[in-house]
């Protein structure tokens, strides 16, 4: 398929941090994809929250089964739009790979105790994650992928932060936008945890079909699934509803976008990058509906009592095991103990170092592997190996 004018074309991208060979038999955006499928930090993703903690059941989304998700929302809509789907199915997959353990509980924590040694960011942590800290090959630290997926990760990124990145964080000092296959991965991610995260809740017994129909487009989809469907039983019922939304916010993604592109008329990737706002988007009117679904999920699941209090333990893991490692690095592992050492004597800024070492460690974890260590470090019968 033809790419538009404005795609990310890999013969125009501002390449790697190192140079290399080109792939024989794959895009530059296909192999960043396959790198990041083949990284530790990948396959963590299976055991890291997505809004119920792992160990409470198999059938909830994680961080990995999201990804895969929103990846697939992105191929499809980067097609329809005649953009590089490589590079969104890139941006999808390695979107998450800096998430702590316990979802966006673990990681507020983990930027709480990191409030006096630069704070912790999600995203700045997956390109951290992209750039240094997965450590396979050879000739580099990181994945040292392509700029273009580089830019697409970095969803957010405070001024100060944006002001170390040099070129990957200029938008943010700028005003710029990212590639549009980026954008639309952006919006691909909201479009599966919100319609998913409907699904993971009534299957945990925190929200009723009932109740959802308090949601304009939700109540839409389940008279017109009921009509259609008069017997079908409620877990189908829900499926076929929670089908029937994805594609419409998927077909609003692209109508909307194709709109914005219309009035824009950007010739270049660059011209997607000076625009002052996005141009991947939905109209005026479903960004409205979009928003009231948002704040539904926001105020009967996202702080559901129960959801709460499983946030809250996981805010103690993470806090015990930051002062425990701060207190005294070597409870750390050899790895880690060792990178500790070396950062505080290379710093003139000791404990900064420290802390950023200890963040790195704790934002790695999966779910069990938090709360199996905190067990290790504080409960006199379990062994510590």
């Amino acid at each position: 398929m033809a790419l538009a004018a404005y795609a990310a074309h890999p013969e125009q991208s501002r390449g790697r941090r190192i140079a290399e060979q080109p792939p024989a038999w794959r895009s530059e955006y296909q192999r960043d994809r396959d790198r990041v499928i083949h990284s530790a930090a990948f396959r963590r993703l299976e055991y890291k929250t997505q809004v119920f903690i792992n160990h409470e059941g198999d059938l909830f989304r994680t961080r990995l089964t999201h990804s895969v998700e929103v990846a697939q929302i992105a191929r499809t809509a980067a097609r329809a739009l005649q953009l590089n789907e490589d590079l969104a199915e890139a941006v999808a997959l390695a979107h998450d790979l800096g998430h702590t353990p316990f979802g966006h509980a673990g990681q507020t924590t983990l930027n709480r105790c990191m409030a006096d040694y630069g704070g912790f960011e999600h995203n700045m942590q997956s390109l951290r994650v992209l750039d240094e800290l997965e450590r396979r090959y050879a000739r580099f630290d990181g994945l040292n992928l392509m700029f273009e997926t580089r830019e697409g990760v970095l969803k957010h990124c405070s001024r100060r932060n944006a002001q170390k990145l040099g070129d990957v964080g200029e938008r943010f000092l700028t005003g710029g936008q990212p590639n549009l296959e980026a954008q639309v991965t952006n919006i691909a991610d909201e479009i599966a945890y919100n319609n998913h995260d409907i699904d993971d809740g009534v299957r945990a017994g925190l929200l009723t079909l009932q109740q959802l129909r308090e949601v304009p487009l939700f109540d839409e989809y389940y008279r017109q699934i009921s009509d259609r469907y008069p017997d079908l039983p409620e877990r189908r019922r829900r499926y076929e509803i929670v089908r029937e939304m994805i594609g419409r916010f998927v077909n609003e993604l692209i109508t909307g976008t194709q709109q914005r592109l219309a009035a824009a008329k950007p010739q270049t990737i660059d011209d997607v990058r000076a625009s002052s706002k996005p141009l991947a988007g939905y109209s005026d009117s479903f960004a409205a509906a979009n928003a009231e679904l948002k704040q539904f999920l926001m105020h009967n699941l996202y702080q559901h009592y129960q959801v709460h209090r499983e946030m809250r333990k996981a805010q103690v893991v993470v806090e015990q095991l930051f002062e425990l490692f701060m207190g005294d690095i070597k409870l750390l592992p050899p790895k880690y103990r060792t990178l500790a050492a070396q950062s505080r004597a290379e710093s003139d800024q000791a404990d900064t170092a420290q802390a950023r070492v200890v963040a790195d460690y704790i934002a790695g974890m999966t779910d069990r592997f938090a709360i199996d260590e905190i067990e290790r470090l504080t409960n006199p019968r379990r062994l510590s190996i």
